[in-house]
């Protein structure tokens, strides 16, 4: 899950997207979904152009493209560790679940229409 936390010093969240790795699939994307009313909701002065950019550079890594530097350079599973590793900032990654599906694409779609839309 990828979380919005405005406030770090008040550990308040928002899921703004879903992050699905799958091996097997050779498949790493990011589903993003912004509600700015959420978001003002725990931070009236919440920079939204800045959650905005920091969930882009999350899709920019997914897909490997070169925007994305180093972080974009590796394989899926390095670019998935890199993605999930702990960090204090504006947008989160939240604990890591495994799972099994036979179609990736439909799964993170899913995932968004029942935890973040």
């Amino acid at each position: 899950m990828l979380q919005a936390v405005p406030r770090v010093d008040r550990g308040e969240r928002v899921n703004v997207g879903a992050l699905l790795y799958c091996k097997q699939a050779d498949f790493l994307a990011a589903g993003i979904h912004i509600d700015p009313a959420r978001l003002r909701a725990l931070d009236p002065a919440v920079d939204l152009t800045g959650v905005t950019d920091a969930l882009e550079a999350i899709r920019a890594i997914c897909a490997g493209e070169s925007k994305a530097g180093q972080a974009g350079a590796g394989t899926l599973r390095s670019r998935f560790g890199w993605l999930t590793a702990p960090r204090s900032a504006v947008v989160q990654v939240g604990p890591v679940h495994g799972g099994l599906t036979a179609d990736p694409e439909a799964e993170l779609d899913r995932l968004m229409n029942r935890l973040v839309r």
